[in-house]
């Protein structure tokens, strides 16, 4: 990001005087939404080619694509009314509603196709393919929609940061469900030519390569029922893989994302003094800006700046050049630079990086994990928390710590003999001015110098108040007008108490700050804290998480009660459509086949159990169960007006479904591609969420085009009655 340098302070400045950009949190929103935005595109032309493909004829594979535009509008809209901003998140939900709202126009545009094709007139064609779907394309969407209600209500950390998310594609799904029965047939009509549908060469060509893929798979669905068994135990398969492979993701809020800045942040022991602080600063700086060549800049506070809690911490501030311009990662200079300061003199460096998210109570220079003890009684939290920072310590998790409950700060106690003063005619009150007006840096009053104000400050020099030895040296007058030593009626003890009690939730506490070392992640570390826990502290001790860990769980809790909440509202709904409790279970056996593909690729590619991913394996609830869908109510379709078994009815189904089922399950996925392999400048921290839809997906296809077809056949045997007579069908009570 490039600044404008006519800043009407360089009017008013020396020559010699630069002034650049420190800091600009901005940078990292503007890019995050350019690449929001470069996603967006590479989405639809993915998805205008995988259309293509499949049709064949420019002229049929943007009528689907009309879905986008008026859909995403629609969305704009929706955001407008609710009144929510244009940010990443609002964004990436139309990311993937690109992919999303295209399948009810591909669906109905290709069962209008198919009709024209076998010679049926182009309005009889629309009426009747848009009929023959419209169940089909309303169960989908009502679907695909239900699955973000339970987000949208949800609260805490989640709720407010994926509410936004799930309104804008909910919104955008139903629109383009609207788009799909009103205005793809209408196109449908006015965009075919008066003599129907004419096949352009690349049609005829690749046309006999669809012909084999259906006469395949029919082959191959043969073969498969007759052992329609092995169904039943691939989706045992799946729930084992889900199980087996789940527990062992590494879990986290969120993957860090390289932001191109780093923090240092410095804790000497209590007591330390300004001058020994500032010099400390100083060469930590000067370390860094020779042994990281990737610095733009280096900011280093001065000691105490900020409240960060006394002089005996600081902070230094480091941006890194853009990352397409560096070889190293933001993580490897982080872990260079921990290893560099790992054994510094007398004071701990700690190179915080910062969280993706982070909207908790942790502060975004805070470490990841931190671990709340607390108890009562204060004499205890005294005795261990030296163990349990000692555990941790350690501990191969974690790397650098902190705590905020210190024992280390000297202080001297001074006790008034007040008998001895009394007998020396020397009052309290004149000691302690005398203690206050040499010691305490107390201002008197200003006087003005040459144009310029400055303070009169009380104080005895440096030298003579530096040991507590120096007491000594003060002298205080009785009410006679004699001089006595002060340590004549004082007694000084050296003593070390903690600086500031803490208190979380009404008890005393202490709050443990750890990193994580190389390849762990949040949930380890809260793992390990828990582990210390149970071995260092008894029943009296109660403990809690803040910041970053306490997102964390609180995400995991959330997200969980959503994935069930959405799974029973999901049969519900399609038990209310299908007015029946048993083809819902047929549709959503489509679910663990697609959570065992998120879970797997997710392994694969070395990702982790995150926010992002969570929200992923959600919105797959409703994705996979399209398929489902669509084989189940067109097999009841063929049973009522044909008569035929329930085993001849699904595979029929199956065949005729195939395209549509093969072009929605690619388009989305191609409209979720971008995002799973950071395509363009994408975000790396919603790789995971990318990963989980196209992994998903994919899998979730292969299977179910045998799997459901299979349960149809064992689960729906009693469900339609044939009379002999006339084809007329009823639906019974299951």
């Amino acid at each position: 990001m490039k600044y404008t340098k006519d800043w009407r302070l360089l009017k008013d400045l020396p020559e010699d005087i630069m002034i650049e950009i420190g800091f600009d949190r901005s940078t990292f929103v503007r890019k995050a939404i350019d690449e929001v935005k470069e996603t967006l595109i590479i989405a639809i032309g993915l998805v205008v080619i995988i259309i293509y493909l499949f049709f064949r004829e420019w002229s049929i594979a943007f009528r689907p694509l009309i879905d986008i535009p008026v859909s995403l509008i629609g969305a704009f809209f929706i955001m407008y009314i609710a009144g929510f901003s244009i940010n990443v998140l609002t964004l990436l939900s139309l990311v993937l509603a690109t992919g999303l709202v295209v399948d009810d126009g591909i669906v109905v545009t290709e069962n209008i196709f198919k009709k024209m094709e076998q010679g049926m007139d182009r309005f009889k064609a629309a009426r009747e393919g848009s009929n023959e779907i419209y169940f089909a394309v309303i169960a989908t969407s009502i679907t695909l929609a239900i699955v973000f209600l339970p987000i949208i209500f949800l609260q805490g950390f989640v709720g407010r940061l994926f509410r936004e998310f799930g309104i804008v594609v909910a919104g955008a799904v139903l629109i383009s469900a609207f788009v799909s029965l009103t205005l793809t047939p209408v196109l449908n009509i006015y965009l075919t030519r008066k003599g129907g549908i004419r096949h352009s060469w690349f049609y005829n060509k690749s046309e006999p390569f669809f012909r084999g893929m259906e006469n395949g798979y029919r082959n191959i669905l043969s073969g498969f029922m007759k052992a329609r068994w092995v169904a039943l135990l691939i989706v045992l398969t799946c729930v084992a893989l889900i199980y087996l492979v789940g527990k062992n993701l590494p879990s986290e809020l969120a993957p860090i994302e390289d932001r191109n800045r780093l923090r240092a942040t410095i804790i000497a022991p209590e007591g330390t003094d300004f001058d020994y602080m500032d010099k400390v600063v100083y060469d930590i700086t000067e370390k860094i800006m020779d042994s990281v060549p990737e610095r733009f800049i280096v900011l280093s506070f001065a000691p105490g700046f900020r409240g960060s809690g006394g002089v005996n911490s600081a902070m230094i501030s480091m941006g890194l050049t853009d990352s397409r311009d560096r070889v190293r990662t933001q993580d490897q200079i982080a872990q260079q630079m921990n290893g560099m300061f790992r054994n510094y003199y007398d004071v701990r460096v700690l190179i915080v990086q910062e969280q993706t998210i982070s909207v908790g109570s942790g502060g975004r220079g805070s470490l990841p994990v931190q671990f709340v003890i607390q108890n009562l009684n204060f004499d205890k939290l005294k005795e261990k928390v030296p163990l349990f920072m000692e555990e941790v310590t350690k501990s191969p998790v974690f790397q650098g710590y902190d705590v905020n409950l210190k024992f280390n700060k000297p202080e001297l106690q001074i006790t008034i003999d007040r008998l001895k003063a009394s007998e020396l005619g020397v009052s309290i009150l004149d000691i302690t001015n005398t203690l206050q007006m040499a010691l305490s840096g107390r201002r008197f009053g200003y006087f003005i110098r040459n144009g310029k104000q400055y303070q009169v400050i009380g104080q005895v020099d440096r030298k003579d108040r530096d040991a507590p030895l120096d007491l000594k040296a003060f002298y205080i007058r009785n009410r006679n007008g004699q001089l006595f030593q002060l340590d004549n009626v004082v007694t000084v003890a050296e003593a070390a108490n903690p600086p500031t009690i803490y208190h979380f939730n009404r008890l005393k506490s202490a709050t443990v700050q750890a990193g994580l070392a190389p390849g762990r992640t949040l949930g380890e570390g809260i793992k390990e804290m828990e582990r210390i826990k149970d071995k260092v502290l008894d029943e009296t001790f109660s403990t809690s998480l803040s910041g970053s860990s306490r997102d964390f769980a609180e995400s995991s809790s959330n997200t969980m009660f959503a994935f069930v909440l959405a799974i029973i509202l999901i049969y519900l709904v399609l038990s209310a459509q299908f007015e029946s409790f048993v083809d819902p279970f047929i549709i959503m056996i489509t679910v663990p086949l697609a959570l065992a593909g998120a879970v797997v690729s997710l392994s694969i590619f070395g990702q982790s159990l995150n926010i992002f991913s969570q929200i992923g394996i959600i919105m797959l609830i409703g994705l996979v169960t399209k398929n489902g869908i669509l084989i189940v109510e067109f097999a009841n379709q063929i049973r009522e007006h044909t008569g035929k078994d329930k085993f001849a009815a699904a595979q029929d189904a199956a065949v005729a479904r195939l395209r549509p089922i093969l072009m929605t399950t690619l388009a989305t996925s191609l409209g979720a591609l971008p995002i799973a392999v950071a395509l363009g400048s994408a975000g790396t921290a919603r790789v995971p969420l990318g990963i989980v839809i196209v992994g998903g997906m994919l899998f979730a296809l292969v299977l179910t085009l045998f799997v459901v077809p299979a349960l149809y056949s064992f689960i729906s045997r009693k469900k339609l009655i044939v009379h002999e007579e006339e084809p007329v069908v009823h639906k019974s009570d299951s």
